[in-house]
């Protein structure tokens, strides 16, 4: 836009709005609501916060985007997709398995939004992906084939719950708070009541407190395992 100087030239204003000299394309745009995703959060991703993310208009967005949970599934699959990517095609079934299930683990609790997106849209491809990616390997860990969907099904949801949980758990604690005290006052809590009740808890207070998330998270994929891998007596 050019401003009318006093002596009736034309000339353009002092201060230019910044746009993007570089074609827009959805990839770029993916990779910026990620980036606002990790850093603030899931309520900051507006179309106008990626706008100015990314130095352009609305409409350019929306040219590549339908709307924010069309962005919301392509940064999931995004994220998602990488992480799988690393994880070998080949190998013993059972680590295999166990490797698929602590890569997506562990992208949920990097990216703690995209689990909440896939607890949402359980038909989202990249669930999809993870059930073959499961699934593929069940045959040759001797799963017999009637129970091969529902073994799938169950690794599946044990997984996106589980970590999606973990992820939700983590975020929910103060920056520095002490994790094993944190715990062990849970712990403490639960049976204060009654100090009769709940023995079962009181056994296993120290375990509690002290728990490592991603083993305790990996047991049980391995119990799940060990049951489909059982053949049903008629």
């Amino acid at each position: 836009m050019f401003q009318l100087c006093h002596d009736g030239r034309m000339s353009k204003p002092a201060h230019p709005t910044a746009r993007r000299a570089d074609a827009l394309s959805k990839a770029r745009i993916v990779e910026a609501a990620i980036e606002i995703l990790d850093a603030r959060g899931e309520a900051a991703l507006t179309f106008r916060a990626l706008a100015t993310h990314l130095a352009t208009g609305s409409g350019a967005i929306y040219w590549h985007v339908a709307d924010r949970n069309d962005l919301l599934a392509a940064a999931t699959e995004n994220v998602l997709a990488r992480a799988l990517m690393k994880v070998a095609r080949e190998g013993e079934p059972r680590a295999a398995i166990r490797a698929v299930a602590l890569a997506v683990f562990d992208v949920i609790d990097a990216h703690p939004w995209a689990g909440a997106h896939l607890s949402r849209e359980p038909w989202h491809s990249g669930v999809g992906e993870i059930f073959e990616r499961i699934g593929g390997w069940l045959e040759p860990l001797g799963v017999p084939i009637d129970a091969q969907f529902d073994c799938a099904s169950a690794l599946t949801n044990y997984i996106l719950g589980v970590a999606g949980q973990n992820a939700a758990n983590a975020r929910t604690l103060p920056d520095g708070t002490d994790r094993e005290a944190w715990l062990e006052a849970v712990g403490k809590r639960w049976i204060e009541d009654d100090p009769e009740s709940r023995p079962f808890l009181r056994q296993m207070a120290a375990q509690l407190s002290e728990h490592d998330d991603r083993q305790q998270f990996i047991a049980g994929v391995d119990f799940i395992l060990a049951g489909a891998c059982i053949r049903r007596i008629a």
